[in-house]
């Protein structure tokens, strides 16, 4: 009767425990990064000896959990990793095209360009007049105010993709130490064990926020450690057994971003194809070529319209001082040279006196021969169909994304219908060991009174 007692009380111990493990499960059915447990039952095994030295393992001694094993995929998880870097790498990169064609429209730049040459035209039709010259003067202001504010919301963008990228940096180097402590708890957890399993969901929690910032190559261990690598399987290592790497991000005015890991006295730089970070180097890239541009087209119309104002006669019949002006090294200090008035705008070629319009006429000749409006069309347009195409790709990446987490979680989530089915499976199971018990004790009184 012991033997029976002991098989039905190690059956309700072991049906408890797996209840606890199905019920662990539907209530962390939507925690995100929750791995689908499972409780391990074998069979006790009991030895009997048969003569000396010698022993026959014999069953029917009941059951028992040995551990709770943790359901995962290394090849789903790794492919959710990297169609995320290459979707995270799309989207940042989208948000500052995006911040350029705000930059480059929402100036009206283009717009103050037309006025102020349909001005010019108005003032080519009645040179000596004053009203015209006014106008004239009020566009060539709003137009160099546009070339600035353009130039200055660029450079605003800069500044803040230079931010989110330290930032980004500052946060990559948390996780990677918050790794660094999963790992080390991994070395003192036991193999099976419910606090393993938690350890492992936050390891992939962590790689899983790791890849959203740069692609890495990651190394497992037996005990479920990781050793990670920025930028691919050729990165510098960030985060191992005990150290985690110092992550800094810099910037330079011409688009050029340096991203380096340190170990101690070892600096390593990173370069990453997938994440976060290959967005920011993609846009500052951008950024600075959209610079580039309005710096040359605003150096350009500056020094053509200063010739020009120089070889015209005013209404007072002298040479033209110019008109515009950049007072330090980019377009973000245009203006309109405030020595100048209505009166010093050289509309009169040389010899046609003071009342003439022919360089008005040359100044409409350059606009056509010099574009300059198609330039930054060009830009404008260049700029809108890159957006276009990578919200495009963006959108289908986010699909593959999509796609792989299903995959994942098809693989190592809760099943809601699977675990209810199990707890009434286990319910039974754990009745039956109790009815068992009954049973041994129904009989162990029986032979009692008997006596």
């Amino acid at each position: 009767m012991s033997d029976l007692l002991s098989i039905g009380a190690s059956g309700a111990r072991t049906y408890q425990t797996a209840l606890g493990v199905a019920s662990e499960n539907i209530a962390n059915a939507a925690t995100p990064g929750y791995s689908r447990r499972s409780a391990l039952i074998r069979e006790v095994g009991r030895t009997n000896s048969i003569a000396i030295g010698q022993t026959v393992k014999l069953s029917g001694s009941g059951s028992h959990v040995t551990g709770v094993t943790r359901a995962s995929d290394s090849f789903k998880s790794a492919e959710v990793r990297s169609s995320g870097a290459d979707l995270a790498r799309t989207e940042a990169g989208v948000v500052w095209i995006d911040r350029i064609e705000g930059a480059l429209v929402g100036n009206q730049l283009s717009d103050r360009l037309s006025q102020f040459f349909a001005s010019a035209k108005n003032l080519a039709a009645d040179p000596a007049a004053t009203a015209p010259r006014t106008v004239l003067l009020e566009d060539a202001r709003s137009l160099a105010a546009g070339f600035a504010s353009t130039a200055i919301a660029l450079d605003s963008a800069a500044a803040e993709l230079d931010a989110q990228g330290k930032d980004a940096a500052t946060e990559l180097g948390d996780l990677a130490q918050s790794l660094v402590r999963i790992n080390r708890g991994l070395t003192r957890a036991s193999a099976n064990s419910a606090p393993q399993a938690q350890l492992l969901d936050e390891r992939d929690r962590l790689l899983d926020a790791m890849t959203g910032i740069t692609n890495i190559n990651v190394a497992f261990d037996d005990y479920g450690r990781a050793i990670v690598r920025a930028g691919g399987a050729t990165g510098p290592v960030i985060a191992d057994l005990e150290n985690a790497a110092l992550i800094s991000f810099a910037s330079s005015p011409t688009g050029a971003v340096a991203i380096s890991a340190s170990h101690a006295d070892t600096t390593s730089m990173i370069e990453p194809s997938g994440g976060m970070l290959a967005g920011l180097i993609d846009g500052a890239g951008r950024i600075a070529a959209a610079r580039e541009s309005l710096n040359v087209l605003a150096k350009d119309f500056t020094d053509q319209t200063t010739a020009l104002q120089a070889n015209g006669r005013t209404l007072d019949n002298t040479p033209g001082v110019a008109l515009f002006e950049i007072t330090g090294t980019d377009a973000t200090t245009m203006l309109v040279n405030p020595l100048i008035d209505a009166r010093g705008i050289a509309a009169a070629a040389v010899g046609e006196g003071a009342r003439g319009n022919g360089n008005m006429t040359a100044l409409a000749n350059l606009r056509i021969a010099a574009d300059w409006e198609g330039t930054f069309d060009d830009v404008v347009t260049e700029n809108a169909a890159l957006l276009a195409t990578r919200r495009n790709v963006a959108e289908a990446q986010g699909s593959i994304h999509s796609a792989a987490v299903a995959a994942r979680d098809g693989a190592v989530g809760v099943d809601l219908d699977e675990e209810a089915v199990n707890l009434i499976r286990f319910q039974q199971a754990y009745q039956a060991s109790s009815r068992v018990i009954q049973v041994a004790r129904d009989i162990l009184q029986t032979i009692i009174d008997i006596r």
